[in-house]
């Protein structure tokens, strides 16, 4: 497997989504998660100069059930059954370890009262609990080095056939709620993620999408 970064520059999160999967469709290697077939790159760098949690390329080419199904993951206190009756991103983020600490508005705080902060990094990983789900998105680091709030994610693996999209509009609307708190423009989202993938059942799915075409536009950055 390949050890060298792969980068993908994209103006938005659903250009971001398709340019990821035509890449690793082209240059991913097969592999084994969870006893499942993927195709795999290693160690990527994404980033979206404008993300939008109203991507209209992933509103019309996603799967309207995951998208809610996200959201409701980042934005519900639930469990999560499909996940082992895990906390959901949205308990982890707004009552971490079930203590009422709210890590969102922890970081609209700190970078209020230090804008220039490198700090305001928050985690969705529960130590004391997680034992066997270990949360695919798990640093969040907000920053805002040129006036606008930039978002930097730290993810272990992210299923770019199902669940990919989702994960980025939901960050993306993360990115907007701390940067209307404090008053600031969105800037730009960028993820490193170990492992990007696409599991057996979706790489037709997904070779067609990337075969359109219709998300290239001129200038577009490339992966």
């Amino acid at each position: 497997m390949a050890t060298a970064v792969t980068t993908v520059d994209a103006t938005t999160l659903g250009e971001c989504w398709l340019r990821t999967s035509a890449a690793i469709l082209e240059h991913g290697f097969v592999a084994t998660y969870d006893r499942l077939a993927i195709k795999e790159l290693a160690h990527m760098a994404l980033s979206v100069a404008s993300p939008d949690s109203k991507d209209e390329l992933i509103a019309r080419l996603g799967d309207p059930a995951w998208s809610q199904w996200m959201h409701d993951n980042f934005f519900s206190p639930e469990n999560v059954p499909e996940l082992g009756n895990a906390r959901s991103y949205a308990a982890r983020l707004f009552d971490y370890e079930g203590s009422g600490r709210d890590q969102l508005a922890w970081v609209v705080e700190r970078l209020r009262a230090d804008p220039a902060s490198r700090s305001a990094t928050i985690t969705t990983f529960e130590p004391l609990h997680d034992t066997t789900y270990i949360p695919c998105v798990s640093m969040l680091d907000f920053w805002a080095p040129a006036g606008s709030l930039e978002l930097v994610v730290y993810a272990h693996s992210l299923d770019f056939g199902k669940k990919a999209y989702g994960n980025l509009v939901e960050l993306a609307r993360l990115q907007q709620l701390v940067a209307g708190e404090l008053g600031l423009p969105v800037g730009r989202l960028t993820v490193l993620c170990k492992s990007a993938h696409l599991y057996e059942p979706e790489w037709a799915l997904m070779a067609g999408l990337v075969a359109q075409g219709a998300w290239l536009q001129p200038g577009a950055g490339t992966a």
